[in-house]
């Protein structure tokens, strides 16, 4: 049972909600950029689990306003998550934050830890975006070189798909790339993100998160986090090195840490497998 782009409206916002399976299996809570962080195919193979996934606001077709200069912090966007549980009626759920939407994660499972039945933290790191702390690894040096990439035509689809196949190849680690699933995601973003640059840019890049207030620190907080934990990480992640999961997961308690090895940034579809089979377990 699925159901498609459905508007809810939380938090003076409305966010563009898709859903998977049986609305009475426990929920699991889909969090990274837009929905298309976590493929239809991904959603369909948690089987059993009643799975929610949501474009951020600013990007997608959830509320865009500014996504260059978001009139809102980290927080408001925990508080988005949060408001979404409940305006779907689901009191508590099994959380999975992925990149940056790991943020958030971490941040609902410290400040509503009455809704997270437990949490999974995929390809994140414990601090916000800028400097990293002394004992994190921070950007691996080739990420200067993707960085310093000409910027594509942001209201081109051909342009965009191209720029982000290119990035994906230097994120992916020898064993994750695969350019016609990239190629698919790229188009499917570029479809569902309004029509101007700056949605496109925080569509594909998660750029608001760079843009947002996301203080205060939280890192010193992940020993509260009372539920169970699953760090799932590429052991050649050049964006958010493998370091900064070792970090998580000695600093939650009880916390389990699964590598992936070979594997960059994300899920890619070789990894599903494995990364399929520990949800399920962790969720049951």
């Amino acid at each position: 049972m699925t159901e498609r782009g459905r508007q809810v409206a939380v938090n003076g916002v409305e966010l563009c909600v898709e859903t998977f399976g049986d609305p009475a299996d426990p929920p699991v809570l889909l969090i990274g950029t837009t929905m298309m962080s976590w493929p239809d195919e991904l959603c369909t193979a948690l089987s059993g689990r009643h799975v929610v996934r949501y474009d951020q606001r600013d990007t997608g077709r959830s509320t865009v306003v500014d996504p260059d200069a978001p009139a809102y912090d980290l927080r408001d966007l925990v508080g988005d998550a949060s408001q979404l549980l409940t305006a779907l009626g689901l009191r508590r759920a099994h959380v999975v934050g992925m990149g940056v939407g790991g943020f958030v994660a971490q941040l609902l499972a410290l400040d509503h830890p009455d809704q997270v039945a437990s949490l999974t933290l995929v390809s994140t790191r414990p601090v916000a975006p800028g400097p990293v702390d002394p004992d994190l690894p921070g950007h691996a040096p080739q990420l200067a070189e993707l960085l310093g990439r000409p910027q594509p035509d942001w209201t081109d689809r051909d342009s965009v798909v191209e720029h982000v196949t290119a990035a994906a190849r230097t994120l992916a680690g020898p064993r994750g790339f695969d350019e016609r699933d990239v190629r698919a995601a790229a188009g499917a973003v570029f479809d569902r993100s309004r029509p101007t640059a700056s949605a496109q840019r925080a569509s594909h890049l998660g750029t608001v998160f760079a843009a947002l207030d996301c203080r205060p620190r939280w890192r010193e907080r992940l020993g509260g986090i009372t539920a169970p934990t699953l760090v799932v990480h590429g052991d050649e992640d050049p964006f958010f090195p493998h370091g900064n999961a070792v970090a998580l997961a000695s600093e939650i308690p009880g916390a389990t840490l699964l590598t992936l090895p070979g594997t960059g940034q994300g899920l890619p579809r070789v990894t599903w497998p494995t990364v399929v089979d520990a949800l399920l377990r962790h969720t049951s």
